[in-house]
């Protein structure tokens, strides 16, 4: 897809005769280019007959998205073509509409004919790409079509076609969850397809969809088995996870008698601690199994598991490697967990991210089965070009390993590491030797002096996190190690880190016993600069001076009185409270509280050492590879890990007739030959498969141990890394062809940049009405059933007219329901769409300004009994005054502010508000004015002149206009004096971001003709007996939303117009009241979130 012809073009280039002259290329960056003219080259070459200019054009905009380019203005010039004979055209079109559907929903809808037709193309990729688009399509309306179109795409002979129906599933769900039973059994006809193309994406949509189904994986579980070693990598792991689960499920745990597994001393070596707690009864019961060569009977199912998914561990994608490995240690017997070890170790010398992923989980493992990664210990050593965070990991990894037999190896590296110029390496280093310490008994006081020797380190912080593990060690033996207490004690006046002086100060009065003669001392420096230290040390010193006060009151009364003076009038809250608590508990008053005799036992009792544990011991109840294990939180979508049941289930369930198997007896090899499937998997007869199995158990017994099938010779491990790199590296030719399937949700809800003018949107709109009778044939006939090819649906439209003049009305009836059941937070991503269109429409003259002989022609038409002039000229004002500064929150300064509904001179796009200012404080307020507001894209202010002064009980009135861009987003800005400064905020209703527009009733009617389907929204309601007046409604109906009446020859009908301030689209707003108070409100709008809200607000006043 060369588009280099189309870059070099010149810009001003002349073109032959006939021919479209070329303009210069948007999508290569021109600074200087105006944006009314952009693309507008591109639409030239898409609006032309010839196909190879359409074909060019396709791939510049192609090039354009691949670049991140935004191209959504040119969706309706693009749509247009989707029905282009051109095959090489139609599938960049819909390249093209794959990615912009959502976001261009209205559109997209008029061309669901030419989708439909789509669905029954020859060509298989434009079947998967019109399916693709119609499942972008995210309005309920089209659920039905959605799922018709599903059903046909599962029966596809293309399995490109039936991969495509699979990814399509999730979406529907998602759209509309009441369609999970007819999905459901789509899915399990799917699960019944024999290709390793369709496996993956119908197994992820068993997962999206109903994953507690796992009777639907019972007939296709050794299928899935034998082909996974062929799906593409994405679907392994898709497909492993799920088996994982289905294992856990169907299978005794392999765990539960693992007196059998201790064969040899050496598969003991992979065993976690509680094989050491087993007693001597297990050696004999080993030495009784061992002439049996049969280590431990489990299902044959759960061993086809293990051994078609270890090949795999030689993978090339990590993300495969990963989910083997997780399965090993979730269902994998304890001796054969071993072989996953190598394959995690030789992904540490991929990238940094895959690297941070596997060490957490190697972390996770290494607790549970530390003698697994221990052969392994050197290649978790830390090189100086790993980033931070892999070396706190390393380092985790290395601690856990540690044992006494290689602690000295360990120790080593860790006196290497301190030397690093990374501070939080060094810190956690530091925390590892104190784990060392904690765990192995044997070097405790080897680390100790170790890190006492630190404490003379040039660098503060190693110091301070020295101090906090030293405090940790000292607590299991603080009387053997006075001497370690009294150095501590030397380092206060060096030590500036609030973390270490508070643990030196809390060492010496929990142990002050042991240093009678420095800890009052201690405590006098820390009064001289009690007022100058942390909240932490605080705290600590006013623990210390307690202590010493119970111990040795005679040295420290006054010091203790002194502290706790200072501390009464401390700033913090934390520490006056601490102070008053201390000093009524330690200094016995006249009342004599109970609990002052016991004030010893409360500060000095004596308290548990701390146990210094690995962060990850907790994770291992999330399953390994999960995003809930990386983050140690149940992430959403996250299903547990069941637990083994205790008996067996039936294995008769997985039997599948001899016929269907016959179906997959050969099937093409990686490299185009015909290779034969083993003759086992056709065995129906349980017998029969464990005596065919009966070799590959007795080989398997062959090797010496997971150590030594790990480190297996080089020859046989180079021709084990050849076949597997041929093996992971098939499904490429099959997964080239849906590389933007992948990446096909990643694509979403992005807001476009652009609109049309005027001129465009008129001819948009004509498009529109031609098109729509068209589509809701074709939709009403494919909920038929029917398959009519689309010669034969053109041939019908002259005997469908009657038809087509009654559908539109009643669809236009079906719409509200589905707008309304959607949920509120589409609503809102909607309007973020909205918000950030920049308007490019030409600008409005002030709508209020009307002729004299106009006003005078509808003067006579007004209900009320006011003329209309005055009410043209003074409108009436929106809601009343809303506060926006508090006087208690503004020192005195209180502000309100109302819509005035009057044009705002500076620009007529912004609305004018009257911000409302009064002095309630003793003094004057000077400099009042705005801040820069940090306001969000499209919306702009126009400030108020400053207020030099406002004298105490003064008020005034300030006018500033804001642009609120057609949304009702807040305009955040700052209130600022010459002191102080206020966050504010003014957010619109939908009712003020319009002006009135008068029409007659002829004009009205024409407008709203252009303004249908997806532009109308209706809604019934109910009116009380006080709002059915003419003079109520038409008071509510203008409070709410600023909008001109427009005269009705019906008195039972009500209309209403207006445009938007900044873009200028039409709102037309009609009421149909009966006399009996049922009453039918519709908007038209081309702002469809505009209508929407506007007619929640009205319902909303007329039903008060």
């Amino acid at each position: 897809m060369s588009a280099a012809p189309a870059y070099s073009e010149d810009k001003g280039g002349s073109a032959g005769p006939g021919e479209a002259e070329y303009g210069h290329d948007p999508a290569s960056g021109g600074i200087f280019s105006s944006d009314y003219k952009r693309h507008d080259d591109l639409k030239e070459m898409l609006d032309t007959n010839k196909d190879s200019l359409k074909l060019e054009a396709m791939k510049r905009i192609v090039a354009m998205i691949a670049r991140g380019k935004n191209a959504s203005d040119l969706f309706p010039a693009v749509v247009k073509n989707v029905a282009c004979k051109n095959i090489e055209v139609k599938k960049l079109v819909y390249v093209y509409l794959v990615r912009y559907a959502e976001e261009q929903q209205d559109l997209a809808l008029l061309s669901i004919s030419t989708f439909q037709r789509g669905l029954k193309d020859p060509n298989q990729l434009i079947r998967a790409s019109a399916l693709r688009v119609l499942s972008s399509i995210r309005v309920p309306i089209i659920v039905p079509i959605m799922m018709l179109a599903i059903k046909e795409a599962a029966s596809d002979m293309s399995p490109y076609v039936r991969k495509t129906a699979a990814h399509a599933i999730p979406k529907l769900y998602s759209l509309d969850s009441d369609q999970k039973d007819q999905l459901i059994e789509v899915i399990e006809k799917l699960l019944a397809d024999k290709t390793t193309l369709v496996a993956g994406s119908v197994v992820m949509a068993f997962e999206e969809v109903c994953p507690e189904r796992i009777d639907l994986i019972h007939k296709n579980y050794r299928k899935l088995c034998n082909l996974l070693i062929d799906v593409e990598e994405w679907g392994q792991v898709v497909i492993i996870s799920m088996l994982t689960r289905y294992a856990r499920t169907q299978f005794l745990s392999p765990t539960q008698n693992e007196s059998l597994l201790e064969e040899n001393p050496e598969k003991a070596f992979y065993g976690s601690e509680e094989d050491e707690a087993k007693g001597p009864g297990s050696e004999e019961a080993a030495a009784a199994a061992l002439p049996t060569r049969k280590p431990y009977v489990m299902d044959p199912d759960h061993r086809l598991l293990l051994r078609n998914t270890k090949p795999l561990l030689q993978s090339r994608s990590a993300a495969v490697v990963m989910a083997v490995a997780q399965l090993y240690f979730h269902l994998a017997p304890k001796a054969e967990v071993g072989v996953i070890a190598k394959a995690l170790v030789r992904l540490l010398r991929s990238h940094s991210e895959v690297q941070y992923v596997v060490l957490q989980n190697v972390a996770t493992m290494s607790i549970k089965r530390r003698g697994m990664f221990e052969p392994y210990l050197k290649s978790f050593y830390i090189r100086s070009t790993d980033p931070t965070q892999i070396k706190i990991l390393k380092l985790e990894v290395l601690t856990n390993l540690a044992n006494e037999t290689n602690i000295p190896t360990v120790l080593r590296e860790f006196q290497t590491y301190i030397r690093s110029m990374d501070k939080d390496f060094v810190a956690a280093t530091i925390q590892a030797i104190g784990r060392c310490a904690t765990n192995i008994g044997r070097v405790r006081d080897t680390c100790l002096n170790g890190l006492v020797q630190l404490l003379s380190n040039r660098d503060e912080l190693v110091v301070a996190e020295s101090v906090v593990v030293i405090k940790k060690l000292l607590q299991m033996q603080p009387a053997q190690h006075g001497e370690i207490i009294k150095h501590l004690a030397k380092l206060t006046d060096n030590i500036q880190v609030p973390m270490a002086r508070a643990s030196i100060l809390w060492l010496i009065g929990e142990y002050c016993e042991h240093v009678p003669r420095i800890a009052p001392d201690v405590l006098r420096k820390m009064a001289k600069s009690f007022t100058a230290e942390e909240d932490i040390v605080k705290l600590q010193v006013i623990n210390l001076a307690a202590k010493l006060y119970l111990t040795n009151s005679k040295q420290t009364k006054l010091l203790t009185q002194y502290v706790l003076s200072l501390a009464k009038y401390d700033q913090n809250y934390d520490i006056r409270d601490r102070a008053r608590f201390t000093r009524q508990l330690i200094v016995p008053s006249e009342q004599g509280g109970a609990l002052s005799r016991h004030a010893k036992k409360l500060f000095l009792a004596p308290k548990p050492a701390p146990v210094l544990e690995s962060s990850f011991k907790d994770r291992d109840h999330f399953q390994l590879g999960s995003l809930s294990h990386l983050l140690n939180a149940k992430a959403t979508g996250y299903q547990e890990l069941p637990d083994w049941p205790e008996e067996a289930p039936d294995p008769s369930v997985r039997n599948v007739e001899e016929e269907d198997l016959s179906l997959i007896e050969t099937h093409v090899g990686l490299l185009g030959e015909y290779t034969k499937v083993p003759e086992w998997t056709k065995c129906s007869n349980r017998e029969k498969r464990k005596e065919k199995e009966k070799p590959f158990y007795s080989d398997s017994e062959g090797e010496s141990g997971p150590t030594e099938s790990a480190d297996s010779d080089p020859e046989s491990e180079s021709e084990s890394d050849s076949k597997s790199s041929s093996e992971s590296g098939s499904g490429e030719s099959s997964s080239e062809s849906d590389n933007e399937d992948q990446d096909e949700d990643e694509e979403k809800g992005r807001s476009s940049e652009s609109e049309q003018s005027e001129e465009e949107g008129e001819k948009k709109k004509m498009k529109k009405r031609k098109k729509v009778p068209e589509g809701q044939r074709e939709g009403s006939s494919s909920d038929e059933g029917s398959d009519s090819s689309s010669s034969s649906s053109e041939s019908e439209m002259t005997s469908d007219t009657e038809e087509e003049q009654v559908e539109p009305a009643s669809w236009r009836k079906k719409t509200p329901p589905s707008g309304k059941s959607a949920p509120a937070a589409k609503e809102i991503s909607l309007l973020d769409l909205e918000d950030f269109t920049p308007p490019s429409v030409q600008p409005l003259s002030p709508p209020t300004v009307v002729s004299t002989s106009l006003a005078a022609d509808l003067e006579g038409l007004t209900l009320t009994d006011s003329p209309l002039v005055p009410s043209l000229l003074s409108p009436v004002s929106g809601a009343g005054r809303q506060e926006l500064l508090h006087r208690v929150a503004g020192e005195g300064l209180a502000v309100d502010y109302t819509f005035s509904r009057q044009p705002f001179s500076g620009d007529p796009h912004m609305v004018s508000v009257h911000i409302h200012f009064s002095n309630s404080s003793d003094t004057p307020i000077k400099g009042l004015h705005v801040g820069t507001p940090k306001l969000p894209a499209g919306i702009s202010i126009q400030e108020f002149p400053e207020i030099e002064s406002l004298s105490p009980g003064e008020s005034t009135t300030a006018i500033m206009g804001i642009n609120f861009c057609d949304s009702t987003q807040a305009a955040n800005f700052q209130l600022c004096t010459q002191t102080r400064q206020f966050y504010v905020s003014i957010q619109p209703p939908v009712g003020e971001l319009m002006a009135p527009v008068f029409m007659s009733e002829n004009e009205f009617k024409k407008e709203q003709g252009k303004l249908t389907g997806m532009n109308e929204i209706t809604e019934k309601l109910t009116l009380p007996d006080a709002s059915r007046s003419d003079h109520v409604v038409v008071q509510k109906v203008t409070a709410t939303a600023n909008l001109g009446r427009v005269p009705c020859g019906t008195s039972d009908e009500y209309r209403f117009a207006g445009r938007t301030l900044t873009s200028g689209s039409l709102v037309l707003l009609t009421l149909d009241a009966r006399p009996t108070g049922a009453a039918q409100l519709t908007v038209n709008s081309e702002k469809m979130v505009i209508g929407t809200m506007l007619v929640k607000d009205v319902v909303q006043a007329l039903t008060q």
